[in-house]
This record gives C-alpha cells, sequence and structure tokens, in this order.
C-alpha cells in the first residue's frame, strides 16, 4: 500500500528558476522567500556534487531530494513513482499487464504453475497447473526467487519467449514458444454457489473494470437461483476511487450518498451520489471484511453499512481513508499524494490514527485478533439510515464480529517446530499434490484426506532432514491434512475448487452464511444479525 505523488513546486520550479533572469530578482525578494530557498537548495546541491567525499551524479541527486522532500510529508501514500513502482501502479489500477498469463510459486527451487489464466498465451499452449518452468530463453530458472520469475515472464505485448517446462509424467522437458500480450487480471477472482440459495463472489482488488465484472458474476448466480449474496472484500486492498463508488451503486438508490471527499484544492471536495437504480433491490447481502480491507473495499463496506443496505461481518477493517492523486511527469514516471480525506454518508471517517504505518498495521493485526485498540469517535454520533449507531475512530467495524481461524496451541507448536524448514514442507506437500494428480486417483473435489496420505506427506518431510517430533505430529494432523486437501484441490481440480474447499472451512463464511440463507429480504438479515446472542461482539 505504499506508494507515492506530489509537489515539486519549490524544488523542481524553484531549481528551473536558478538560472536566467533570477539573479536580477534575488536582491529584491525578502529574507526567506521561496526564491532564496530555491537559492539555498542549488548551493548546497551544488557543494555536495563537488565536494562530498564520495562521487554522486547530479540527477541522483535531485532524486534523494524529492525522496527526502516526500519523506519529510510523513505520509506513506505521498511517493514518486520510478518506472517499475508506476508500471505496477498502472497493472494495479487497470488489472492489465503485458505477459503470458501464469500464476506461479517458486516450489523446490524451481518456478511451478499454478494455474494458467483463461484465455491467455499459457493456457492456448497448453501450459497446465503443476507444470515446472526450467528455463526461460535458454536460460535456467533455478533458484528464482517469486519477484525475479515474474519479472522475468513479464514483457511488452508481442514480444516471444520460450519456455521449456518439465511436467510429471512425462519423461524429457516440454519446449513451449509464446507470444506475450496483454493479460486481464480479474477483481472478481471467483464466484460460486455455497449451496443452492447463497451465492459467494470473492472481490480481490478494486481495478477499473470491477463493477461490470460484479455486475455479470451477480447476474451468472442469479440465473443459478441465487436468493442471498456474500460479498467477500477480506485482505481486498481497494484500489481507484471511482469504482469504489461504481460497486456502491450496484446496490444503493438513486441518490443515496456513496462517499464524500474533503481537501483543499480546487475541485477535490466532492459528494458521490447514486445515479443509477440498483439491479437487485430485494437481495440481501453479507459483506465479509477483515483487518486487511482497505481503502476503496472500505468505501464500499461503509456505503452498504451506513445505508443499512448489507449486514458487515468480519473485524474491523485497515482505515486507509485518504484519497491519492495521480500526475504523469515523464513517460515512465509518475506523482502520487495524498490530496483529501473521505468521509462515509453517516459522517464517519475511515482514516485510522496512528504514529506511522507501522502502527496503523499493528492496531489492524490486534483488531483482527478481538482486541481492538482503536479509540472511539465519542465526539460525534454517527447512525445509519435506520437509526443503529455506528462507532468511528477508524475503520469499518462489522455489524457482526467474528474473528478468523486462528492456529490452536497444537498447531502453533507444529509450525515452530519446522522452523526455517517450513518451505520444505510446503515443497513436499506441493510434490505430493502433482503425483496424486498424475496417479488419477482423487475423482471429486470433496474427496477425503485419508491417515495414509498425511502419513506419506510427513514421511517425506522427515526425509528431507526436518526433525518434528511424534508428540507434535500428533496434535499437527489434522491441519496437515487441511493444507493437503486444499493443495491436491488446487492443482487437480483448479484454483475454484480449492477456494470452496477453504471456505467450506471458513468461521467467518460460515457465520455469513447462516444469516444469508435464513433471510428473505435486506430488512430479514439486519433483523437477523441485531438478534444475535448479547455475547456475540457487535458495531
Amino acid at each position: 500500500m505504499k506508494l507515492r505523488n506530489v509537489v515539486i513546486v519549490s524544488a523542481a520550479a524553484g531549481l528551473a528558476l536558478a538560472t536566467g533572469g533570477w539573479f536580477l530578482q534575488r536582491e529584491a525578494e525578502p529574507t526567506g522567500s521561496v526564491y532564496q530557498q530555491a537559492r539555498l537548495f542549488e548551493d548546497v546541491l551544488a557543494h555536495v556534487a563537488d565536494f562530498y567525499v564520495d562521487s554522486i551524479d547530479e540527477r541522483r541527486l535531485y532524486q534523494m531530494a524529492i525522496d527526502g522532500m516526500l519523506d519529510q510529508l510523513h505520509d506513506p501514500y505521498s511517493v514518486f513513482l520510478k518506472r517499475d513502482d508506476f508500471r505496477a501502479l498502472n497493472e494495479q489500477t487497470t488489472g492489465n499487464y503485458g505477459g503470458l498469463g501464469i500464476q506461479i510459486e517458486v516450489r523446490d527451487g524451481w518456478i511451478t504453475v499454478v494455474a494458467p489464466l483463461p484465455d491467455t498465451p499459457a493456457e492456448r499452449a497448453g501450459i497446465q497447473s503443476g507444470d515446472q518452468i526450467i528455463a526461460l530463453d535458454a536460460r535456467s530458472t533455478e533458484g528464482w526467487k517469486q519477484d525475479q520469475a515474474v519479472k522475468e515472464l513479464r514483457g511488452p505485448a508481442g514480444s516471444p519467449v520460450e519456455l521449456r517446462v518439465r511436467r510429471v509424467g512425462i519423461e524429457q522437458p516440454l519446449t513451449f514458444k509464446l507470444t506475450r500480450a496483454t493479460i486481464h487480471v480479474r477483481s472478481v477472482q471467483v464466484s460460486m454457489m455455497l449451496d443452492d440459495k447463497v451465492g459467494y463472489v470473492l472481490l480481490s482488488t478494486v481495478s477499473e473494470s470491477s463493477a461490470p465484472e460484479l455486475t455479470q458474476a451477480i447476474t451468472d448466480l442469479t440465473k443459478q437461483g441465487m436468493k442471498s449474496l456474500i460479498l467477500d472484500l477480506r485482505s481486498n486492498p481497494g484500489g481507484v476511487l471511482d469504482q469504489g463508488v461504481g460497486v456502491s451503486e450496484l446496490f444503493l438508490d438513486p441518490g443515496q450518498e456513496v462517499v464524500e471527499t474533503r481537501g483543499r484544492a480546487p475541485n477535490i471536495s466532492r459528494t458521490y451520489r447514486d445515479a443509477k437504480p440498483q439491479p437487485w433491490p430485494g437481495l440481501p447481502i453479507v459483506v465479509l471484511v477483515n483487518g486487511f480491507s482497505a481503502s476503496a473495499a472500505e468505501i464500499i463496506a461503509g456505503a452498504l453499512q451506513d445505508h443499512d443496505r448489507a449486514v458487515v461481518v468480519g473485524t474491523p477493517t485497515f482505515g486507509k481513508g485518504l484519497v491519492q492523486s495521480l500526475w504523469q511527469l515523464t513517460p515512465e514516471t509518475a506523482l502520487k499524494i495524498t490530496t483529501a480525506r473521505w468521509y462515509t454518508p453517516s459522517g464517519r471517517t475511515i482514516q485510522r490514527k496512528s504514529k506511522n504505518e507501522e502502527d496503523q498495521l499493528a492496531q489492524a493485526e490486534a483488531a483482527e485478533l478481538g482486541r481492538d485498540t482503536t479509540k472511539t469517535d465519542s465526539a460525534q454520533i454517527f447512525h445509519t439510515d435506520r437509526g443503529r449507531v455506528l462507532l468511528g475512530g477508524g475503520g469499518i467495524r462489522p455489524d457482526l464480529f467474528v474473528a478468523p481461524d486462528t492456529f490452536d496451541t497444537a498447531e502453533r507448536a507444529f509450525i515452530r517446530a519446522l522452523g526455517n524448514k517450513i518451505t520444505t514442507y510446503q515443497d513436499v506437500r506441493t510434490g505430493y499434490a502433482l503425483e496424486v494428480k498424475t496417479s488419477g486417483r482423487v475423482k471429486s473435489p470433496t474427496f477425503v484426506v485419508t491417515p495414509d496420505m498425511a502419513d506419506e506427506v510427513i514421511k517425506r518431510v522427515r526425509a528431507r532432514g526436518v526433525a518434528v517430533p511424534d508428540s507434535v505430529l500428533t496434535g499437527a494432523r489434522e491441519v496437515i491434512s487441511q493444507d493437503l486437501g486444499y493443495e491436491i484441490a488446487r492443482y487437480v481440480f483448479g484454483r475454484p475448487a480449492e477456494v470452496r474447499r477453504q471456505r467450506d472451512e471458513d468461521r467467518q463464511v460460515r457465520a455469513a452464511l447462516a444469516l444469508a440463507r435464513r433471510a428473505k429480504t435486506p430488512q430479514d438479515l439486519l433483523a437477523l444479525a441485531m438478534a444475535q446472542p448479547a455475547g456475540t461482539n457487535r458495531n
């Protein structure tokens, strides 16, 4: 969530004036004026460039000055974006990048394909889940880290690339010649029916295509008989403000406020209102959030909560209530700075008060475990449209607090025993899952992980030199079987099967499902949530 943006006015404009007619005016300017400060800066830079013990290129000095100025704002979201950062931001906001369309992990030192994305060069060429990419353009990929692998696989659309792939069950490596294309990463990662009446949509980010993708997903689920919806915004880092508004509009009525932004620059302060009728006015909606739901995801959750349109379930959100504006300064760089704060329709500011970003993250993590240290905003009383009281002070507090699944004592002991060998455990698990895929012995996504399967993983982990006491393994068998079930589902049946298996065992999803199954209208859903036992934490 770090990025940058901003105002180089005093530095850049001042430096541009350091030649020509500037000298004619400097004596006439009052002491301490912006012009004298610019001249002072130029003098310091010249002395450092000429006399500092180590030689530093003047272009780098200017870059250091820009970075230093932005650092002094003490705002992690105001940044100067260099080429790679700017490209990453564009990919995040548009969902587009140049590449092959492969989800990957590094396992046992090799790039392992989790899944090819639909309708991409990788899928069309026949790349399969579990393939190991052992060479790229005749260069061995052994030992590549995740970041390097991603960077090397991506490139301009239209550029050629050759992959050598090792596939379980085939003796000789396979060679694939592909041409990179523009790949669109969907913000709707998963959409499925959890039972015969409750649909589930995972919105992983808020990008330029979120609203139309979500519209299509809900339309498809409605055709499958969906009567209630669970919209999962957990760990959604946000994204584009306009699409946060666009997604909210799908569930609100014309004229209803979505969000208000307040800043000091011209045209920054604005109230965003719904402009069109909602397609599914009677659809009960449960929104799932957690401590890593942020920014535009909080706009969506806040708007639907304030208008009593959805019941929010989970843990308090991150609390990033700041708006950034972007100025592209060169073809490869841009300035991103905070220009406004945003407020929910009830008037709450969602920005969490903190000393720095680390403190804000610590607060969000504590709230995730039920230890919410956020000081509530008692200066104002906030109400939903139906008069329910809402607490301010930072983040969106759920209507129904449900802690996530956490490791029990035995599982934590297993993690500690693995120590720095946890990647070995993951490598063994993936290798075994790929063997299961090749053998064809698992026929259904609802397969049961047998004790023999868990025993085999434990045996292989020990054979790789990982010493875990029997007493620890006894308590960890459940989590080992669970992990193995997810891994086999992923490589044999695909990512949706893995997600379905995870959601079946997800405490927060189960709580949302219990509400959604019983609700016939949005009003029913709200009443059910408010009727939870007194011991249940609520906003």
